[in-house]
């Protein structure tokens, strides 16, 4: 019987590599999103405690998605 034929290996084990450029990038953009989200929050006169910490928790969620999307 023959064989059936084998995918070759990836030639960096398998891995998913996650580059520094991707990381800076990521904080950039967090430290963006928080940036503008607490001016407009200061725009529409709803700068408090829970509004500034629920723009820090979206900021990082989308800097942590910058960095593993690898965007």
């Amino acid at each position: 019987m023959a064989e059936a034929p084998r995918m070759p290996a990836p030639l960096d084990g398998g891995q998913i590599k996650k580059s520094r450029a991707s990381l800076v990038g990521g904080v950039a953009v967090a430290a963006g999103v928080a940036i503008l989200w607490i001016a407009i929050a200061r725009d529409l006169g709803a700068v408090h405690a829970g509004s500034v910490s629920l723009g820090l928790l979206v900021a990082g969620l989308v800097g942590l998605w910058i960095w593993r999307a690898d965007l």
